[in-house]
């Protein structure tokens, strides 16, 4: 089953793209990152479904919104197993750094727990 998180993706690609080329930095001495202008606006995404097979790591990222009863997939982003395992240690990085300055984060408890970001089922929009 794939495992479902909240993330704000621009700054999660940013900070996992300069953390994948470290070694390649200091092997070719300092590498440049294009942003383009499309790019740079950035797509929101509220959860993301994360999938795997032997080679590879997928990561879905979607928004769901109130009342819409259908998710869409707005960025599909495809790693290597390593690259896989340094966004996880970027990740557990930039939270440790956020949750320093701007405190703990806090993850509201769903009962029963769904896969939305927030309470479905009243119908209001």
């Amino acid at each position: 089953m794939p495992a479902i998180v909240q993330t704000s993706k621009f700054h999660l690609i940013y900070n996992i793209l300069l953390r994948m080329n470290e070694n390649e930095k200091q092997q070719q001495g300092q590498l440049q990152i294009e942003l383009p202008q499309d790019v740079a606006q950035g797509e929101y995404a509220n959860f993301a479904i994360i999938t795997h097979s032997s080679s590879d790591f997928v990561v879905d990222f979607a928004r769901v919104l109130p009342g819409v009863p259908k998710a869409q997939v707005k960025s599909r982003v495809i790693l290597a197993p390593e690259h896989a395992k340094r966004l996880l240690g970027a990740l557990q990085e930039n939270i440790v750094r956020y949750e320093r300055e701007f405190g703990p984060i806090k993850i509201p408890n769903q009962e029963p727990r769904t896969i939305a970001p927030f309470p479905v089922g009243k119908g209001d929009a």
